[in-house]
């Protein structure tokens, strides 16, 4: 699954260490999102959703 959570963190200046920190995940886990190697569960990207306050569909595009 594509996503922009690489950029969103950048945008506000996050590590992946930082970001995983925050969600409650490895650092490991938010690489292998971020490369499109895991697709996260449901209420992880919910959390990423408030996190960086905007909606599921912003963040996370399916591959069709």
């Amino acid at each position: 699954m594509k996503n922009r959570i690489k950029i969103l963190r950048a945008e506000h200046d996050l590590t992946q260490a930082e970001l995983a920190k925050r969600l409650n995940v490895s650092r490991q886990t938010i690489n292998a999102i971020e490369n499109g190697k895991f697709d996260p569960s449901l209420p992880l990207a919910f959390k990423l959703s408030h996190l960086f306050d905007k909606t599921i569909e912003e963040i996370f595009e399916a591959e069709l």
